[in-house]
């Protein structure tokens, strides 16, 4: 790891204040922790700062966002130069590429991305592109490991990569697009190469896999445990029921696609893509993870298809209900968790049901 120091005085800016919108969000941010341990929200805080100023941050920011927290400013520059999440000084306006080097990571190849940037950035990390469009840096656990080597290019990260896919990512990014985060091979999350196979040889019901989980169980005990025990009742809401009949629909036209086919290509072939949106309204997405059965992942993957909001997810059409789901390698479970529903209750003001 290089040593963390601020950018040199002449790049420096001579303040720093919050948007209107961002200090809003940052007094919000502050009022969640008591008034005596406000300081906990440094983190976040200096984090809204460099996305505000263009992926770094200045000296005025840190001193501002400690003014504001009634931090001493050695503590605020502490964190500032200990989590390599923070760039001290200016990166590349498209892209900042930071190649994760820890052992993972280096046993699959992270040593021949560092010669991509070398060739392609500038010889030297911390260093601006000759366009002044892209950095890079080499740093420690970004937390993919299952999924090594991987970059991560401000909030996004790019894995499974080889010199060849890294260059194409970089390619994108000169144009001026955003290439899909994730694997970069046929890889769909973090399952094996080619595929899921865990579960496939589970009886298949149409109550749903929890009938056919079941009935797994029941065979494995012995006979007389099986008789005096009745089996678990089976899901029977209509939405199971439909969603277990669109999983069979689905999974017999997926079949019939090449194995090498794509999320994509298998969601096309089943459904209608929704139209997204290029950014949230407002700046403002809402929050898709108070939505039962959407996590922090596919959160992202939504965003990815421009879905920000839940008055988008409340109006999805059966064919995008079944493009998303394909997409999502869960097709099916859209219905059993009513995110529709979820998402129109949302939209009108009701609570989570997380909540």
């Amino acid at each position: 790891m290089s040593v963390r120091r601020l950018a040199p005085d002449e790049v420096q800016p001579a303040s720093f204040a919050f948007t209107p919108d961002n200090l809003a969000w940052a007094q919000k941010t502050i009022g969640k922790y008591p008034a005596e341990r406000k300081a906990s929200a440094v983190i976040p805080l200096l984090w809204r700062a460099q996305e505000q100023h263009a992926y770094w941050l200045p000296k005025a920011a840190i001193e501002y966002i400690a003014d504001m927290l009634d931090m001493p400013y050695i503590r605020v520059f502490e964190v500032a130069t200990f989590y390599t999440m923070f760039q001290l000084q200016p990166v590349g306006k498209k892209a900042h590429v930071q190649v994760c080097g820890t052992t993972p990571c280096m046993l699959r190849g992270a040593g021949e991305l560092i010669k991509v940037c070398k060739s392609r950035i500038h010889h030297e990390p911390f260093h601006l592109s000759d366009d002044g469009d892209f950095s890079w840096e080499e740093v420690e656990c970004a937390g993919t490991c299952v999924n090594a080597p991987m970059i991560q290019v401000f909030s996004d990260v790019y894995e499974d990569l080889t010199p060849e896919s890294l260059e194409k990512v970089l390619d994108a990014f000169a144009r001026g697009e955003k290439p899909k985060p994730g694997p970069q091979n046929s890889r769909h999350g973090a399952e094996p190469e080619g595929g899921a196979v865990t579960l496939r040889d589970l009886p298949f019901d149409a109550a749903g896999p929890a009938k056919a989980g079941a009935a797994v169980a029941e065979k494995s005990k012995p006979a007389s445990v099986a008789k005096a025990e009745p089996a678990p009742e089976a899901v029977s809401s209509a939405a199971a029921e439909f969603a277990a009949k669109e999983e069979a629909e689905i999974k017999a036209k997926l079949a019939t696609l090449s194995p090498d086919a794509t999320p994509e290509q298998k969601a096309d072939a089943v459904g209608t893509r929704p139209t997204g949106l290029a950014a949230a309204r407002s700046n403002a997405a809402d929050k898709l993870q108070k939505i039962k059965g959407i996590g922090p992942v596919n959160e992202g993957k939504l965003h990815a298809l421009g879905i920000f909001h839940f008055d988008q997810i409340a109006g999805w059409s059966r064919e995008e209900i079944r493009w998303v789901g394909t997409y999502l390698a869960f097709p099916g479970r859209i219905d059993r968790e009513e995110w529709t529903v979820q998402a129109k209750a949302l939209a009108a003001g009701a609570p989570s049901a997380k909540e």
